[in-house]
């Protein structure tokens, strides 16, 4: 039976998952792919470790070029993390003619265009499975899967730590920082979780998805960000009364001519199912023209789900190997000549329905005033709901307008925050959901 030389970069939690599924799930791999995948090689800076798993004299060492230089490696194994360090050993693996599987979304998301170029002029495959979503296998999806669909649009729920801070301030009423607190002591949150709570993280895999949707070039940084942290539990609890959920989403949305693509905090009805995605569980709705919405759901992160990931990604291009034939589906699911640079439409000539919330002095006026600079710039109010207990002299009014264009929404705001009468900048969040109007 052919053996197929795999070598693993990094040995944290990721790392020591996929050596454990390789190690362990050695004879099922086998039956499945028909070849011996041996792990040859797992390098980490600390050799000295528990992991909890023993591995052969040998196996575990500290140099990585090492590893990339072996000429017996087939496939390198990329769970270093960061971006400059494995950004210079995906490239050196690369132009080794090694094989490459990575779940590395943040340096996929910044050098993708450039390893892609490298992995085309060496002829290897480049694999990135895990990056996006964990165990949900969405690249497949969208490479594979739906290969004769025009993908008209993409949401999804990335980040787990930010939906579990979600669910934890909608379900049981925590503050913002007792559920991020309650998140690092079960592991969903990094001791710094800013790239998570700022929607960095999400961005990074929207990046990605959207050149996988759309045949694009990877474009994170027109890429419209914001987080999670203006969030409340007053906004929450008004949310539930309109038949709302908050949701950290990623959205796509494909105009023919341009691509929307931004991560915010959005409402999105109850009747839509990724309201009722909670905790650290990711899901995304793939809306395709032939087959209409279809939800993926699943740990997007984690030791194992993220480790099989990998392995699947590992297996793909073993059966390549075995057959002799590399490149087979194209990395970014068209050939790179068809990659085309499609524009990413710019946040302020969005359309859709907000919710806003003023601190607003309790004085008659106010709300007749808010509602007349709103409507001169065309923007029409929905519903009003002023509820909610006096603090220093004001009280909460709360709006949801009609469609409006985010530029002239913005606008709207600015000159309402700087009536004397409202006190801080008004808290706003977008609503997602099918329009009529």
């Amino acid at each position: 039976m052919e053996e197929i030389n795999v070598g693993i970069l990094g040995c944290g939690i990721v790392g020591t998952g996929v050596a454990r599924l390789l190690m362990e799930k050695q004879k099922l791999l086998e039956s499945r792919i028909g070849a011996v995948i041996k792990l040859k090689y797992v390098a980490d800076i600390d050799t000295k470790k528990d992991r909890g798993i023993q591995f052969q004299e040998g196996v575990l060492i500290s140099d990585a070029l090492k590893v990339i230089a072996d000429p017996e490696i087939d496939i390198i194994v990329e769970l270093i993390g960061g971006q400059e360090i494995a950004r210079d050993l995906t490239i050196k693996a690369l132009e080794n003619g090694k094989h490459v599987v990575t779940a590395n979304k943040s340096l996929l998301a910044s050098f993708g265009n450039e390893l892609v170029k490298t992995a085309r002029e060496n002829q290897v495959d480049l694999a990135f499975e895990a990056s996006c979503g964990g165990c949900m296998p969405v690249v497949k999806t969208l490479r594979e899967s739906l290969v004769g669909n025009r993908i008209k649009s993409m949401t999804g729920i990335f980040n787990g730590t930010c939906n579990y801070i979600l669910t934890k301030m909608s379900n049981d009423k925590l503050s913002f920082n007792d559920a991020l607190e309650q998140a690092k002591e079960k592991g969903f949150a990094e001791a710094d979780p800013c790239l998570d709570l700022e929607g960095m993280d999400s961005a990074h895999k929207l990046a990605i998805l959207i050149s996988l949707a759309y045949g694009m070039e990877i474009n994170l940084g027109e890429i419209h960000v914001e987080g999670i942290t203006k969030i409340s539990p007053m906004d929450i609890e008004f949310a539930k009364e309109f038949g709302y959920a908050i949701k950290l989403l990623a959205i796509s949305k494909n105009n023919s001519t341009n691509i929307e693509a931004r991560v915010h905090p959005a409402m999105i009805p109850f009747s839509n199912p990724l309201s009722h995605v909670d905790h650290s569980m990711n899901a995304v709705i793939i809306d395709g023209d032939a087959t209409g919405p279809t939800m993926l759901y699943g740990y997007g992160a984690g030791m194992m789900p993220t480790a099989s990931a990998v392995v699947s990604d590992i297996s793909d291009i073993a059966r390549n190997i075995i057959v002799g034939t590399k490149r087979r589906v194209p990395i970014l699911g068209c050939p790179e000549s068809n990659i085309k640079i499609i524009p990413i439409l710019p946040v302020k000539e969005i359309h859709t329905c907000y919710y806003v919330r003023f601190a607003a002095a309790d004085q008659p006026g106010v709300l007749s005033k808010i509602s007349g600079i709103l409507g001169d710039f065309g923007i029409s109010i929905k519903i009003v709901h002023q509820k909610g207990k006096r603090s220093n002299g004001y009280v909460p009014i709360v709006m949801i307008t009609h469609l409006a264009k985010e530029e002239h929404a913005q606008k709207a705001l600015q000159d309402i925050s700087s009536l004397g009468t409202i006190m801080d900048d008004p808290v706003v969040i977008r609503i997602e959901e099918d329009r009529k109007e």
